[in-house]
């Protein structure tokens, strides 16, 4: 079943901007630049839209806990199936340059996920999974609520850049609903290279 729904998920305003929770954001925020699509808000739909072919995007702006507000708006005036939809999100269990994809599955403390499967009442939509790192897999200090809400280092960054490219690549599969043929190219090549940080503390 084709895609119809792509959501990023993130906090809106400059300061959250480089923040490694609004990783769904940045991810969106480049498939619309391949499409030449800009988004525009909808105040309707809690969020900001765009449309690459026929698939919207949307990035909400009700903040990252009531992120389930937007899409179920969205997903309710167009018709769209749960199955129809994919989130876009950073995940704390996969090291940076690490990306998956999956239907369904548990929220691990993603406020978002929470509350997008509380509001369609499923948690069986598509996830795809920007991994951005643990502090403590890190060995770093910090509370995972002040992680997240920080940059990534340059080095991180970059590989988070290489794996968000890595899964624009399959995109046309993705809206096609070739599901399993994204997942095979998307999953098909490991990541080489440290997950550990650089000397010092990279969210400063």
């Amino acid at each position: 079943m084709a895609i119809k729904l792509i959501v990023g998920l993130g906090n809106i305003g400059p300061e959250h901007d480089d923040n490694r929770h609004n990783a769904g954001f940045w991810f969106v925020d480049a498939l619309a630049n391949g499409h030449r699509a800009a988004f525009r808000n909808e105040r309707g739909f809690h969020g900001a839209l765009a449309k690459a072919g026929s698939t919207y995007l949307l990035k909400p702006s009700t903040y990252m806990n009531r992120s389930g507000q937007s899409v179920l708006a969205l997903a309710t005036f167009y018709k769209i199936l749960p199955d129809e939809i994919l989130v876009v999100h950073d995940e704390l269990d996969l090291p940076p340059g690490a990306i998956k994809m999956k239907k369904g599955g548990g929220h691990a403390g993603h406020n978002g996920l929470r509350d997008i499967a509380a509001r369609i009442t499923t948690p069986d939509f598509w996830r795809l999974r920007i991994g951005i790192g643990h502090p403590r897999e890190l060995l770093m200090e910090q509370d995972v609520a002040d992680f997240v809400l920080h940059r990534p280092s340059r080095e991180h960054q970059k590989l988070i850049d290489e794996a968000m490219d890595k899964a624009l690549s399959v995109m046309p599969h993705v809206m096609a609903g070739e599901m399993e043929v994204a997942m095979m190219k998307l999953h098909s090549t490991k990541r080489s290279g440290p997950a550990s940080p650089p000397p010092g503390n990279p969210a400063t």
